[in-house]
């Protein structure tokens, strides 16, 4: 087993790979951004999900015990930068006739079910935004008695132009402030602020505005960075040990989380931060403001026109991890074919190790068997090595070969000893289970699939409450082609079959 002292992972704040070492021994604090409840999540959130549900795995592996927080955004997610000025949530609460809070349990249980589908364990503690407003006022508090916060029309802003003239503003993501000063688009707003750099604390409602809530300075609604920053000193300290989040949230959102933090907590709020890479499509970020996500009810169902077939939550989180995770990866249906192939075959070869024993009546093959020891024990150091599965993946391809060969291959008249055997299925049970959280699938079980169809069938409802008769005649048509029959029935309830 790897030891707790070799675990290197690459800092993006320093931009360089690190020892891990943790506040305190034995103990990691780690907190990741969730989702915004506005909508389904796609395929690019699924990457970052299983990113930090593998790093947390490996984490209890190694042996330490795990603060895991992971937050609901269901606040409206108001952002300044790069898009119009908007919360999210009352916009598409409005378009789904729905109450906010009503259209945020929607999608936090749609959430939750793929989180679950995808073999992801849940956090120690999941925060909603709208639960710790008392929090987020009062860090703003803190934050303007320090003298870089002001509040101008029942708005609160972070004064950027002083936190960088004392501190290393943009050095997580880069960014220089003068340049930030010419690319900052013109928006509602901006023309009360002091500085076009100055990100919203708490933004004052209009009357149309549906979530508010009273503060000092009015009513209003938090600011999304001012959240992040609120839940996760409330639940790991003023100083913890990992903050985590896909690359795209470098900036704004964790260059705003470093600047607040710092200056309410007067620490950084974390020493390490990882970020993964994005899944692109065509060489573009997949992403709800490109319009190109794949959503995963599509994933799993198939019912996208850029999807071949429907994809398994397996065969998408192995799609994943064969690719490190800060390195860019690619959507096609070819590379996720072969992706289920490639889950197919490592999972049969598993099945077939467990089986193997040593055999005294075989001739003991040494060379072999130090192959199977080296292979083995590289599992754990690159793993260590800011957690890299895809070589964790290739000696197990390496070594899949061999165990179909000792059944009943070439190698079928040799053994290895029972030391060997027992270290090999240990080591496969360890990350192929418990660390990388891959499963065996059946496709003689229609558990998940019925599943799927369910909330397809919730869907395909929604949509005929609408009027959108469009979306629910493509839902059932495209189940049929699956071989998948629905029937409404008289009561208004939907029945269906497997053809």
């Amino acid at each position: 087993m790897a030891s707790i002292s070799s675990l290197k992972v690459h800092n993006s704040y320093t931009r360089q790979k690190e020892i891990f070492t943790p506040i305190t021994p034995g103990h990691v604090g780690m907190y990741v951004c969730g989702p915004t409840v506005s909508g389904e999540s796609h395929l690019g959130h699924a990457r970052g999900f299983i990113t930090f549900d593998f790093i947390y795995r490996y984490l209890l592996h190694l042996g330490y015990e795990v603060r895991y927080v992971r937050n609901i955004t269901d606040a409206g997610h108001f952002e300044e930068e790069g898009r119009e000025a908007e919360d999210k949530i009352t916009r598409k609460a409005v378009l789904e006739r729905l109450e906010p809070m009503e259209l945020v349990q929607k999608y936090t249980n749609l959430f939750h079910w793929a989180m679950r589908e995808l073999n992801n364990l849940e956090p120690s503690i999941e925060p909603t935004a709208t639960g710790h407003i008392v929090e987020e006022i009062t860090m703003i508090e803190e934050i303007i008695r320090q003298g870089y916060a002001y509040v101008i029309n029942g708005s609160v802003y972070f004064d950027v132009k002083k936190y960088a003239s004392e501190y290393p503003y943009g050095k997580l993501s880069g960014k220089v402030l003068d340049d930030l000063l010419e690319t900052t688009r013109t928006l509602e707003g901006q023309d009360e602020k002091r500085n076009r750099q100055d990100f919203a604390l708490w933004k004052l409602a209009p009357p149309e505005h549906i979530m508010r809530w009273a503060s000092p300075w009015g009513e209003g609604f938090p600011g999304w960075h001012i959240e992040c920053s609120a839940m996760s000193t409330k639940y790991l300290g003023k100083e913890f040990d990992i903050h985590g989040g896909g690359m795209d949230l470098q900036f704004p959102h964790h260059e705003s989380e470093i600047a607040q933090s710092t200056i309410a907590n007067h620490h950084m709020p974390a020493r390490y931060w990882l970020h993964n890479n994005m899944i692109t499509l065509n060489g573009k970020k997949m992403g709800k403001s490109y319009g190109n996500q794949i959503r995963l009810t599509e994933m799993f169902s198939g019912g996208h026109p850029l999807l071949q077939q429907a994809y398994s939550p397996m065969t998408i989180r192995f799609f994943i991890l064969q690719t490190h995770y800060r390195s860019t990866l690619d959507f096609s249906n070819e590379a996720l074919q072969a992706a289920e192939k490639g889950l197919k075959r490592l999972w049969e070869a598993y099945q077939e190790l467990l089986k193997l024993n040593f055999d005294p009546a075989k001739t003991r093959n040494e060379e072999l068997e130090n192959q199977f020891f080296k292979y083995c024990r590289e599992f754990d150091e690159f793993m260590s090595d800011d957690f890299n599965t895809a070589k964790v993946l290739a000696n197990m391809f390496t070594l899949v070969n061999h165990i179909n060969s000792l059944k009943t291959g070439s190698l079928s008249k040799t053994t290895l000893s029972a030391e060997c055997f027992d270290f090999a299925k240990r080591q496969f049970k360890d990350y192929l289970e418990n660390i990388l959280g891959l499963k065996g699938e059946s496709k003689a079980d229609n558990g998940k699939l019925n599943g799927v169809v369910e909330l397809l069938i919730e869907i395909r409802k929604d949509a005929k409450t609408k009027k959108d008769y469009s979306t629910s005649d493509k839902i059932r048509n495209q189940l049929q082609q699956l071989g998948i029959l629905l029937k409404d029935e008289k009561d208004g309830g939907v029945s269906y079959s497997f053809g």
